[in-house]
């Protein structure tokens, strides 16, 4: 018989003469004549309890099972007596399909730090607390998807492996075919035995790339793998993590904030609706002010200020002394500023724009006062800057300036620089970190706990 999922059991209409459960059992106690197991198997965050007789047989399996087994049951769905469930399973029989040793299973029922659960990263999903995040993590995904296919635009697969430093830093991980004792030969040497014959790194953006396909499609995202070979351990960043970015033809800053900020609302909207269940165990156990924070969010237009009226207000703000960071005119805005504005002056979500050109990369459009960029940061509660973008610097002359100013090579973005040959148009775009997302609707305060395997500094587990 094919089995029926839990969350299709738990909402069943109407009571079921068979049906087959497999899970993982969650706990199990045994009473006299019967037993009582507590079945998941991820496909909703509540279990589903199953109430078994006792026979020779079905003793002889029950013996062998413990927390972490997985199972499978047979029986029928009846309304349950119990309070808090509308259904349980009366059942028949019973399948041990894989062991877990009670003694070395290092679930038990009882509350794990998240500090533990990171170290059996592989196990984790198994809880409830990780089983609601990575099924919020997959509606979140399909909602991505969702917003720009109802609004028209194309999905583009951009490359994971490149030979252009989209953000100029230089934080790229290198990809190579060499083996160590090549990579002692000479920079000229090693090129030359290369896979490409050129330096090639993993990807810090699609955005160049996505951006060619704007000025042919009109409107494009990518949705993908990025990485940063940033040597730093905060709560807010990772080696590996996704970037949702879109690429807009013939839209300006304005147009930009306005898709931040629809997107925004609209990714929060759909989550609530589609992962009540498990937006509610995280607004129990983890942030109790996260439907408040969500809500003012959903209910509230964004505050809009120039970069340097944050800079004036941050600066003359009472707790200006307290910051660790001076917030000073031509540095960029750290954490703290950028919370101080969401949470404590403004309540409610920032876009700060027009940022120096000093502090900002090649690709930016040169306002006319030739001191800023159109570039915009959007600032939230609790997270800081969850998207950066701006309007990409159409004219070519301007471009290849600034290419030169900031000591690139103009041979490395000939491609890049085609574009603005041959029908160069206003366009813009942003990119918005995944995770960082999944932080601010959950209320989870470390990168590391909304991405199933982190890829930190010195952290290559699993």
């Amino acid at each position: 018989m094919k089995r029926t999922r839990v969350d299709a059991a738990l909402n069943a209409e109407s009571a079921m003469p068979e049906l087959v459960i497999k899970g993982w059992v969650r706990t199990k106690r045994d009473s006299k004549g019967f037993s009582f197991l507590e079945i998941n198997d991820g496909s909703c965050l509540k279990n589903i309890q199953v109430v078994i007789d006792h026979t020779p047989e079905i003793e002889a399996v029950l013996e062998q099972i413990g927390t972490g087994a997985a199972v499978s049951i047979s029986g029928e769905l009846v309304e349950s007596p119990g309070k808090g469930q509308k259904w349980e399973v009366r059942g028949n029989g019973i399948e041990l399909i894989g062991f877990a040793d009670p003694e070395s299973f290092p679930l038990q029922k009882k509350r794990h730090t998240d500090e533990f659960l990171r170290s059996i990263a592989h196990l984790r999903p198994r809880t409830n607390k990780y089983g609601a995040m990575f099924r919020i993590r997959s509606e979140l995904s399909w909602a991505v998807h969702q917003f720009f296919r109802d609004k028209g635009y194309y999905y583009v697969h951009t490359p994971i492996i490149t030979g252009s430093d989209c953000e100029g830093a230089g934080e790229m991980f290198r990809v190579t075919s060499l083996g160590y004792e090549d990579l002692k030969k000479s920079t000229e040497e090693q090129l030359e035995q290369d896979f490409f014959g050129q330096e090639s790194h993993l990807t810090v953006s699609g955005q160049l790339s996505a951006e060619m396909f704007a000025l042919a499609l009109g409107g494009v995202y990518t949705f993908g793998p990025t990485f940063r070979a940033e040597n730093s351990n905060t709560a807010r960043h990772a080696a590996e993590f996704w970037m949702v970015e879109p690429e807009v033809a013939f839209a300006d800053l304005n147009d930009n904030m306005d898709l931040g900020e629809e997107m925004i609302k609209y990714l929060i909207g759909h989550v609530l609706d589609k992962c009540a269940q498990d937006i509610e165990l995280f607004a129990k156990f983890v942030d109790k002010s996260l439907m408040p924070t969500l809500e003012n969010i959903l209910n509230n237009s964004f505050e809009r200020l120039p970069y340097t009226e944050a800079i004036e207000l941050l600066s003359k703000c009472k707790k200006s002394k307290k910051f660790e960071y001076k917030a000073e005119y031509g540095l960029d805005l750290q954490t703290e500023h950028e919370r101080y504005l969401s949470e404590e002056h403004f309540k409610k979500p920032v876009i700060v724009y027009d940022y120096p050109v000093e502090i900002k990369p090649f690709y930016m459009r040169l306002n006319d006062d030739e001191k800023t960029v159109g570039a915009m940061d959007i600032l939230v509660p609790r997270i800081g800057e969850l998207i950066g973008g701006s309007q990409r610097e159409e004219r070519l002359d301007v471009l290849e300036r600034r290419i030169n100013e900031l000591g690139l090579e103009p041979e490395d973005y000939w491609w890049y620089l085609d574009s603005r040959r041959f029908g160069s148009a206003p366009h813009s775009g942003f990119g918005m970190g995944f995770e960082r997302m999944l932080m601010m609707i959950t209320g989870v305060t470390n990168i590391r706990d909304v991405i199933p395997f982190p890829r930190t500094p010195s952290s290559l587990d699993f």
